[in-house]
């Protein structure tokens, strides 16, 4: 009878501790979801952290209790140190889910008090980079900790001690390059040289950065591919950031014309396809002749869009606006190439 009840107390302890646990983690739950209830974004950051808590304290209710109904058998040490290593990397994983919490809490207070878009994306860039570096070192901590749980290890530790000058120097030349990218990685993020939501010119493409981590930075282009371009790449080679200072734009649209093209008519056709438009943002807006030669003379039109996008998309609008009038019209004002016949002398004499 004492036999079967010392084998059965482990077996209710464990499922009694895995059961407070649960509960425990639903009380939490119902705490946060009626506390981040009017916070949406952050109520859905927050329930990434629902498991790895759960785990935590099931694992810490599952030691204690076999610790105390089973601290003197044979086969607890075995189980406990699997248990301590589990717990490792629940900690680890609770830690990087409260991380992912609080990058939620600070774009969405930044985000609430910040008016200038431009600020709201240095401040996105850093808070994004902040929470990688956080990871890392938390996954680094987590494996460090795993490692010194084996005692072989910790005695070998004190060797490499002895040895790091050394050691140090063979790693340093050994992912040189991946230090260098994690160094330009911050770099990046920390001197405002580029941010989230930046339009760039990279690789004779045009296109948005999508995301910037510690060794590399993403470049989303107008048909939907990818540019992934190493961190060292924007510390090393000159590029072209457009929406450094502002998100707002200036483009132009060029139409090569015949001489008797109407001008004002033409700037009044401009005038009414802004004032139709919401792709305008009503900064600039100006056609002049800025070339006349080879026949034919150069209009540009200059207008303002508030970014990127809306900018490609007027263009478009003003340029085959400008044809179908010209060519409804005004005919007259189309590129044309003009020949003239030259008659030799002994014609004319004739």
């Amino acid at each position: 009878m004492d036999e079967l009840l010392n084998t059965l107390a482990p077996v209710a302890a464990v499922v009694g501790a895995l059961l407070a646990a649960v509960i425990l983690a639903s009380l939490l739950r119902r705490i946060a979801a009626r506390t981040l209830r009017k916070v949406p974004a952050i109520q859905g950051a927050s329930r990434r952290a629902l498991n790895p808590v759960r785990l935590v304290l099931a694992i810490v209710g599952v030691r204690v209790a076999l610790g105390v109904t089973a601290g003197n058998t044979a086969w607890f040490p075995p189980v406990d140190y699997a248990l301590v290593l589990t717990l490792i990397g629940a900690v680890a994983w609770l830690i990087v889910s409260l991380l992912l919490v609080v990058e939620a809490v600070a774009l969405r207070k930044y985000g609430k008090d910040t008016a200038d878009h431009g600020r709201m994306r240095r401040l996105k860039t850093q808070i994004m980079l902040a929470r990688r570096l956080g990871v890392a070192a938390v996954i680094t901590l987590a494996l460090a900790s795993v490692l010194l749980t084996i005692p072989e290890v910790r005695a070998l530790g004190a060797g490499i001690l002895a040895s790091a000058g050394l050691i140090s120097i063979v790693a340093g030349l050994a992912v040189q390059s991946s230090l260098a990218n994690v160094f330009a990685g911050v770099q990046l993020a920390f001197t405002d040289a580029l941010r989230i939501d930046d339009t760039v010119f990279v690789e004779d493409q045009l296109g948005t950065v999508e995301e910037i981590t510690m060794t590399y930075v993403v470049v989303k282009v107008w048909d939907d591919r990818r540019i992934i371009l190493p961190s060292t790449y924007f510390t090393t080679t000159p590029f072209e950031n457009w929406t450094r200072s502002r998100s707002e734009l200036l483009g132009t649209v060029d139409l090569d014309l015949d001489w008797r093209v109407p001008i004002e008519s033409m700037r009044a056709h401009l005038v009414a396809v802004l004032d139709e438009t919401t792709l305008w943002d009503g900064r600039t807006s100006t056609l002049q002749i800025t070339q006349a030669t080879d026949g034919m003379v150069r209009a540009r039109v200059l207008v303002s869009a508030a970014d990127n996008d809306a900018l490609w998309d007027l263009k478009c609008l003003i340029r085959e606006s400008m044809v179908v009038f010209l060519q409804t019209h005004h005919r007259e004002a189309l590129p044309r190439q003009r020949w003239e016949a030259v008659h030799s002398e002994a014609a004319l004499t004739d």
